[in-house]
C-alpha cells in the first residue's frame, strides 16, 4: 500500500513537473509572438512580393467577411511574368511542382497584404486547398502542395500550420502547373 501511495505521489508530483513546463513553454511561446515579423521573415529569404496579378477573369483576387480573408485560386508566377506550365508526371517532376507551389504562395501573400495592408496582422492561415495539374497516375500531390505549405510556415511560424487539401486535376487555368487557394483569419 505504501509503496502505490509513493508511486501516486511521484506520478502526480511528475505531472505536475510537466505541467509547469508546459505552462512556461507557453508563456514563452506567447513572449515570442511579440517577435512575429512575417515580412523580416520574407526578406530573409530574399523574396520581394510582387505587385497582386490581375484576375483573368470575373472574380477578385480576395474577399473579406469580418476577420476572415478568402483568397481565390493564385497561380506559380515567375519573375519574369510568366506561368509555369505543365503536367505533373509528364512535364515536371515533383521538385519543379514544389517550386511552383512556393510561387503560388508568394502570389497569394501579395494578395493578402494587398488586402490588409500589413502581414503581421495575419492570426491563422486556417486552410490551404491546392490543386495539381497532373497525370492519373500521378501520387505525389503533397509533396507538390508542400512548397506552398512549407513557405507559409517558414514566413509566418506557428501561425502559418493550416489544415490542407491536395488533389489532382486533370487541367488549370492556362494549363499552369498548380491553382492554390487561401483562407486566412486576421486581426478586426
Amino acid at each position: 500500500m505504501l509503496q502505490s501511495i509513493r508511486f501516486f505521489f511521484l506520478n502526480h508530483r511528475i505531472l505536475f513537473s510537466v505541467s509547469v513546463l508546459s505552462l512556461m513553454v507557453g508563456l514563452q511561446s506567447t513572449v515570442q509572438a511579440d517577435d512575429f515579423d512575417p515580412e523580416g521573415a520574407l526578406a530573409d529569404r530574399s523574396i520581394e512580393l510582387p505587385t497582386p496579378a490581375k484576375s483573368i477573369a470575373n472574380y477578385v483576387g480576395a474577399t473579406r467577411i469580418g476577420n476572415t480573408i478568402f483568397l481565390s485560386g493564385h497561380l506559380p508566377k515567375q519573375d519574369d511574368g510568366s506561368y509555369v506550365l505543365g503536367k505533373l508526371g509528364e512535364d515536371l517532376s515533383v521538385k519543379e511542382g514544389y517550386d511552383a507551389a512556393r510561387l503560388s504562395a508568394i502570389a497569394l501573400m501579395a494578395t493578402l497584404k494587398a488586402e490588409i495592408g500589413d502581414l503581421s496582422k495575419v492570426k491563422r492561415v486556417a486552410k490551404v486547398f491546392g490543386m495539381v495539374n497532373a497525370t492519373d497516375s500521378f501520387k505525389d500531390h503533397s509533396k507538390v502542395i508542400n512548397g506552398c505549405s512549407d513557405l507559409l510556415v517558414e514566413v509566418f511560424g506557428d501561425r502559418g500550420r493550416h489544415a490542407r487539401a491536395a488533389f489532382g486535376v486533370i487541367s488549370l487555368p492556362l494549363g499552369a502547373a498548380v491553382e492554390i487557394e487561401m483562407i486566412v483569419e486576421v486581426e478586426e
